[in-house]
């Protein structure tokens, strides 16, 4: 019989829920510009790393592109391709833009809502799977300061976002120094940062003194293949 002057046992308190889990490493894939191949990288560095049984989880905070370009030809249809999961799972469906422009801009133009940095970092932390991915990778829209937010850029972005690694894909021939050096500058005073040439062919005299130049003259991280970013984007295993 219980003693009636004992305290009673305090009622336990159910542990709560486990929530999504950041990945162990969180990379941005970001550029100097449009149309320097970031989805391309991106999607081959995540096959790249899962061929090291590095696994691996991709989103794209918001996409735009033309209504009439196919489904399987977008930004989070080809990043699902290469990491398996599901479009919608790298993109939530109301940050699928049809229009071509910046995310902002293509949201006003369609008008829907405004994009706020505070949702577009609260999506992506809640994105994750409940357990954490080695690497995840995260393509920004546009270059460092293109805006992706009405409130801001793809570079504040990634400061909010805090990631272990930046990678900036750049194009490899003319003009190329001039885009990086900036980009390069702004993504290190957030994370270290390593710089793809893409689509770089080393018979080309430009691309090879390009090269030299990132290097040697201003001590850049500079890799020239997808390859040789794996190994510095995925963890020691």
């Amino acid at each position: 019989m219980n003693d009636p002057m004992q305290t009673p046992a305090p009622t336990p308190i159910p542990a709560p829920a486990a929530g999504p889990a950041r990945p162990r490493r969180l990379v941005v894939v970001g550029g100097t510009g449009t149309e320097v191949g970031k989805t391309w990288v991106a999607a081959r560095l995540a096959a790249a790393l899962r061929e090291r049984s590095v696994t691996v989880a991709a989103r794209k905070p918001a996409q735009s592109f033309e209504p009439d370009d196919p489904a399987e030809g977008t930004d989070a249809a080809l990043l699902g391709a290469a990491t398996g999961e599901a479009p919608h799972t790298v993109c939530p469906q109301h940050r699928w833009y049809t229009t071509a422009m910046a995310p902002p801009m293509a949201a006003d133009a369609l008008g829907a809502g405004r994009i706020l940095l505070a949702d577009l970092f609260a999506e992506l932390a809640d994105s994750w799977g409940d357990t954490p991915a080695d690497v995840g990778l995260v393509e920004l829209a546009g270059g460092m300061w293109s805006p992706v937010a009405h409130d801001g850029s793809c570079l504040e972005l990634t400061s909010m976002l805090a990631p272990e690694m930046v990678v900036i894909v750049a194009d490899a021939g003319l003009g190329t120094i001039n885009a990086i050096r900036p980009a390069v500058a702004a993504a290190q005073s957030i994370a270290p940062t390593v710089t793809l040439l893409n689509r770089f062919d080393d018979t080309i005299d430009l691309h090879r003194r390009n090269l030299e130049w990132l290097r040697v003259h201003d001590g850049f991280d500079v890799v020239t293949d997808v390859p040789g970013l794996a190994a510095a984007a995925g963890p020691a295993i």
